[in-house]
């Protein structure tokens, strides 16, 4: 008689793990509200990573804010606080964005971050990856969130940077192998088909465990006022998977 699957909840508490959070515009709303679940539920993990909307969150929780300081902050947000509208490549310049990001974050740099954390940039002179893992923490997030033909490029090195995700989507660049490894994928269309369990596409490896969260509301500069229920419905998700049995290994769990 084969062995029922531990549940999630089960399988993020038998032993330490690292988080990783994908990229995906102005995901960092559903990113909080997954994270949230794990918080709320005694479930943290020993070390983060992510691009882009992922950086951001991951970047927030390492540097050692809860994530209700940071749904706080987040649902207050308004548009101004980060549209700066200059000319470059790119509509906004950016600095609101990275000095919002130097005021909340709990520490300035990694070296002072509460747990390992790597954040993924793309290095426009390269054609590369860039994982930064020490240095100014908020440089490096808004470096990652740097979104094409949103934001002008961020210098890091002397180097432009701009988004992680143009060539490390999932942020799993800055995740060493051989960890355990939860991953949450924002997908790019409003629904994930239930019959799609292999995200091969998205760098699937040993001891890592997949989630993506179905029917998310969009979330944009002009949309700012479906970020509370992004977050309330990742929020809601993961709690109600953390007593699922968890997939195959190589499969996702799709909720």
């Amino acid at each position: 008689m084969s062995r029922a699957r531990p549940t999630l909840h089960e399988w993020l508490a038998e032993a330490p793990y690292g988080l990783t959070l994908s990229a995906g515009f102005f995901g960092f709303f559903a990113h909080t509200g997954f994270a949230m679940a794990l918080e709320d539920a005694g479930l943290e993990p020993e070390r983060l990573s992510g691009s882009s909307a992922g950086a951001m969150v991951a970047g927030f929780w390492a540097s050692g804010r809860r994530m209700s300081e940071l749904e706080r902050l987040f649902t207050g947000v308004r548009r101004g606080d980060f549209w700066d509208p200059s000319p470059g490549l790119g509509l906004l310049r950016g600095a609101l964005f990275e000095a919002l990001l130097e005021r909340e974050l709990g520490a300035a740099n990694f070296e002072s971050c509460a747990r390992p954390l790597a954040v993924s940039t793309f290095d426009v002179m390269r054609r590369e990856t860039n994982v930064v893992t020490e240095g100014p923490l908020a440089r490096a997030i808004r470096a990652s969130c740097t979104f094409p033909g949103l934001f002008h490029p961020v210098a890091i090195d002397g180097r432009p940077h701009i988004d992680g995700g143009v060539l490390d989507r999932s942020g799993l660049d800055g995740m060493p192998h051989g960890r355990r490894v939860l991953y949450h994928h924002l997908s790019t269309r409003s629904r994930v088909r239930r019959h799609i369990r292999r995200l091969s596409l998205y760098a699937a490896r040993e001891s890592m465990l997949t989630v993506v969260v179905n029917d998310l509301p969009r979330v944009g500069p002009f949309r700012l006022e479906a970020g509370p229920a992004a977050i309330a419905t990742a929020r809601r998700a993961l709690e109600a998977a953390l007593s699922r049995p968890i997939p195959a290994s190589g499969d996702a769990l799709i909720l």
